[in-house]
C-alpha cells in the first residue's frame, strides 16, 4: 500500500535571477543562438595572439582602468574573474551550467557553475573554468585555472544585507617569441607541419619533446570581498489577488555599509635557458650554464617576480529618497587601504675582504598607507519610461597616490514601449603610474622610472533600440601624460595631450528567417600618438534561423566575416608581459571568415564552426610583432618575429543548463 502524501507538493516553474554588486537591476539567463558560436574572450574587438588563452589586446582603444595604487598587468584581464563583477543569484531550484569547447590542436575550455538557495533569503554560487591550449606552433601552451564564489543573504526583516565573494585566477603562458621567418609559412617552403616552423625562443636542448618553453609568464591572484549593510525604513505590504496572503517589502530610508576587500597578486617571468643576446639591450651577462635546462638563481637563468598585497576598507552612509522602485540613493564615506609591493629576486651588491664585488639575491619591498573619500548619487531605471542618473567621485588625499581621483557621471532613460534606452556620460581620472611601469628588477639589473600623473577625460553617448535591432555610440578621449611601453620596449610617457574619437553602430536586418547582422567601428587617431589601432573595423554575419518540430529544435546557421583596415600592429614584449608601441611593421590582412551551425534543444545549446577560412587563401595573417632577435641565423642581422593566426580550424562547443 502506497502511503506517500503528495498533496502538499508544489510544481513551481524554475525562477532564476541574479543581481550585480550595488545594483537593483534583475537579470535572467540568456538562451539565444544568434551569436552563440563566438569566442567570449575576444568580444567585441579584442584580439589574442593566435592561440586560445594567450595575451589579448583591444583593437578598439581603451585606456587601462587604474586609480590609486596598482600593479599594472592587464593583458589577461579577459580571462580573469573579477570580484566586483560576479553574479549574486536567487533561485527556487538548484541551477547548474556546464560548458565545454573543443578545437583543433587540443584547444579546450571547460567550465561549470552551480547556484542554489540554502534558504529563500540566502544563496551561494560557485564557478570554475579551465582553459588549456598547446597551440599550433612550437612552445606556446596556455594553461589557466579560474574560480569564483559568491553568496548573498537578506535577513527576514529585510534590514540586514550581506554579500561576499572570492576569486582565484592562475594564468600560465609559455612564450615562443613569435615566428622568426614567416616565409616558412608559405606553401611549398617545406614546413607543412606548423610545429616545425622556427620560433624565436626555441631551444632543442631544453626540452626533448619541445612541448614546453623555457620562458614562461605566470600571473596569479586571489581576492576576497565582504560587504554588509544595515538599513532602516518603512514597510510596504503587498497582498495577493484574493487577499489570502501578503508580503512585506522594506522601503529603505537610511543605511550604513561596510566594504572590505583583500587581495594578493603575483606576476613571475622565468627564462631557464637564457641567451646573452636576448638581454643585451638591458644588461650584459655571460650565461655559463646555457643549454643545461637547469635553474640556478643568478647564474644561468633570468627570473623576475613582482607581488602586490592590498587590503581596503571603507564605510559609507547612505540615504534614500523617493518612492519604492524609483528611489535615488545618496552615499558618502571614507576609505583606508594598505598596499605592499615586492620585487624578487634583486641583486644586493656586497664587498668581501679582498675586496671583490659579489651578489646575493634579496627582495625590494615598499608599502604605502592611503586614505580616500568617496561620494555618489544614483538612481537606476528599473521600469520603462524611467530616468537613470549616476554621479560618483573618489579622491585620494594621503599616501603616495595623493591627488589621484576619479569622477564619473551619466544620465539616461529607459524608453517606453520597449523602444530601448540612451545614456550620455562623462568620466575623468588622474592616476599614478602602476608599479610595474616604474620598477623593473631581476637578479641582474634594477631600472626605475618616474612619471607624472596621467589624466584621461572621456565623453560618451550610447543609444540602444532592441525593437529595431539597432545600437550606436560615440566616445571621445582626451589623454595627457600617456603612460605606455615605447618602441624600445621600455616604459615611457607621451607628454603631448591627444584625443581619440570613436564611433560605432550595429544594425540587424531580417527578411523572414534570414538575418544580416552588421557592426562597424571608426577610430580617428592623432598622427603621432603612440597607439596601435586600426581606423576602421567591421563584422558582418549572415544567418538563417528557424524553429522546427513544434519549436523544440532551434537552429541558426550562416557565415561570419570580420576585418579591419591596415595599420601598424602592436608589438608584444615577453619580458615585460605587455604590448608595446611599434611603427616599423605594417600589416594588411585578409578578412577573417567562419562558417557556423548553432542549435538548441530545450536547455542544451551547441555549435559547430569552421574557423579561419581565410587561411585557405593566405598563409600569413600577422596579428602582432615580437621583440627583435639578434643574429638568429648567424648572419649578424636582426629579425623581427611575428605572431600569426592559426590555420583552418574546426571548433565544437556546448552549454547544458540543468535545473533540478
Amino acid at each position: 500500500m502506497n502511503k506517500t502524501n503528495t498533496t502538499k507538493w508544489k510544481d513551481e516553474d524554475a525562477k532564476i535571477t541574479w543581481e550585480k554588486l550595488n545594483s537593483a537591476k534583475i537579470y535572467t539567463p540568456d538562451s539565444s543562438l544568434h551569436t552563440f558560436q563566438r569566442n567570449p574572450f575576444t568580444q567585441p574587438w579584442y584580439r589574442d595572439m593566435g592561440n586560445l588563452g594567450s595575451p589579448v589586446n583591444n583593437l578598439m582603444f581603451t585606456p587601462e582602468d587604474r586609480v590609486g595604487p596598482s600593479l599594472g598587468y592587464h593583458i589577461n584581464d579577459v580571462y580573469r574573474m573579477n570580484v566586483d563583477s560576479l553574479n549574486y543569484y536567487s533561485t527556487n531550484r538548484p541551477y547548474s551550467i556546464f560548458s565545454y569547447q573543443l578545437g583543433s590542436k587540443l584547444e579546450q575550455t571547460a567550465s561549470i557553475m552551480h547556484s542554489q538557495n540554502i534558504r529563500p533569503n540566502w544563496n551561494f554560487m560557485v564557478d570554475y573554468r579551465k582553459i588549456n591550449s598547446p597551440g599550433e606552433f612550437k612552445i606556446q601552451r596556455n594553461n589557466h585555472d579560474i574560480a569564483g564564489f559568491s553568496t548573498n543573504y537578506l535577513s527576514l526583516d529585510k534590514h540586514y544585507v550581506f554579500k561576499a565573494a572570492m576569486v582565484y585566477n592562475k594564468i600560465q603562458h609559455d612564450e615562443n617569441g613569435g615566428i622568426v621567418n614567416d616565409s616558412e609559412l608559405v606553401p611549398g617552403s617545406g614546413y607543412t607541419d606548423r610545429k616545425t616552423v622556427d620560433v624565436a625562443y626555441q631551444n632543442d636542448l631544453y626540452s626533448a619533446n619541445n612541448t614546453r618553453s623555457a620562458i614562461t609568464n605566470v600571473q596569479r591572484d586571489f581576492t576576497m570581498l565582504i560587504q554588509h549593510s544595515y538599513r532602516w525604513g518603512s514597510y510596504d505590504t503587498t497582498y495577493n489577488s484574493d487577499s489570502t496572503s501578503f508580503t512585506h517589502k522594506l522601503i529603505p530610508r537610511f543605511s550604513i555599509t561596510h566594504k572590505m576587500e583583500l587581495s594578493t597578486e603575483m606576476h613571475a617571468y622565468k627564462d631557464l635557458n637564457p641567451d646573452s643576446l636576448r638581454y643585451s639591450s638591458i644588461f650584459t651577462n655571460n650565461f655559463g650554464s646555457l643549454g643545461t635546462g637547469s635553474y640556478v638563481a643568478g647564474e644561468d637563468s633570468v627570473y623576475a617576480q613582482q607581488k602586490w598585497f592590498w587590503i581596503d576598507n571603507k564605510v559609507l552612509l547612505n540615504g534614500f529618497i523617493g518612492r519604492n522602485g524609483h528611489q535615488s540613493e545618496v552615499s558618502a564615506g571614507l576609505g583606508n587601504r594598505y598596499d605592499e609591493f615586492i620585487s624578487t629576486p634583486v641583486n644586493n651588491i656586497i664587498k668581501d675582504s679582498l675586496p671583490k664585488l659579489y651578489y646575493s639575491t634579496g627582495l625590494d619591498r615598499s608599502s604605502v598607507l592611503s586614505n580616500y573619500v568617496v561620494a555618489e548619487i544614483k538612481k537606476e531605471a528599473l521600469t520603462p519610461g524611467a530616468w537613470q542618473y549616476d554621479a560618483n567621485a573618489k579622491f585620494f588625499f594621503s599616501g603616495n597616490d595623493a591627488g589621484n581621483f576619479l569622477l564619473d557621471a551619466s544620465l539616461g532613460k529607459q524608453l517606453k514601449n520597449n523602444l530601448g534606452s540612451f545614456v550620455v556620460g562623462f568620466r575623468q581620472s588622474v592616476n599614478s603610474a602602476p608599479y610595474s611601469y616604474t620598477n623593473f628588477e631581476n637578479n641582474y639589473i634594477k631600472q626605475f622610472y618616474n612619471f607624472s600623473n596621467e589624466s584621461v577625460s572621456t565623453l560618451y553617448a550610447t543609444l540602444d533600440i532592441p525593437k529595431f535591432r539597432f545600437s550606436a555610440g560615440v566616445k571621445n578621449y582626451l589623454i595627457g601624460n600617456y603612460i605606455y611601453i615605447n618602441d624600445s620596449e621600455k616604459p615611457a610617457q607621451y607628454t603631448i595631450p591627444f584625443t581619440i574619437t570613436q564611433g560605432w553602430l550595429r544594425k540587424v536586418f531580417n527578411i523572414g528567417k534570414v538575418f544580416l547582422d552588421n557592426e562597424l567601428v571608426f577610430q580617428q587617431m592623432p598622427q603621432n600618438a603612440p597607439v596601435n589601432v586600426p581606423a576602421l573595423m567591421g563584422r558582418h554575419q549572415l544567418s538563417y534561423e528557424i524553429a522546427l518540430f513544434k519549436r523544440r529544435l532551434k537552429i541558426a546557421t550562416g557565415i561570419e566575416l570580420r576585418y579591419n583596415t591596415s595599420y601598424h600592429a602592436a608589438g608584444y614584449d615577453a619580458l615585460l608581459n605587455k604590448f608595446f608601441y611599434q611603427n616599423s611593421t605594417y600589416v594588411e590582412n585578409y578578412p577573417e571568415e567562419s562558417l557556423f551551425l548553432n542549435f538548441r534543444i530545450s536547455r542544451f545549446r551547441a555549435y559547430v564552426m569552421v574557423d579561419n577560412i581565410q587561411q585557405l587563401f593566405t598563409s600569413n595573417t600577422v596579428l602582432y610583432t615580437g621583440s627583435p632577435v639578434l643574429n638568429y641565423y648567424g648572419s649578424g642581422t636582426s629579425a623581427i618575429p611575428v605572431y600569426t593566426a592559426p590555420d583552418l580550424m574546426l571548433r565544437f562547443g556546448f552549454t547544458w543548463v540543468m535545473v533540478n
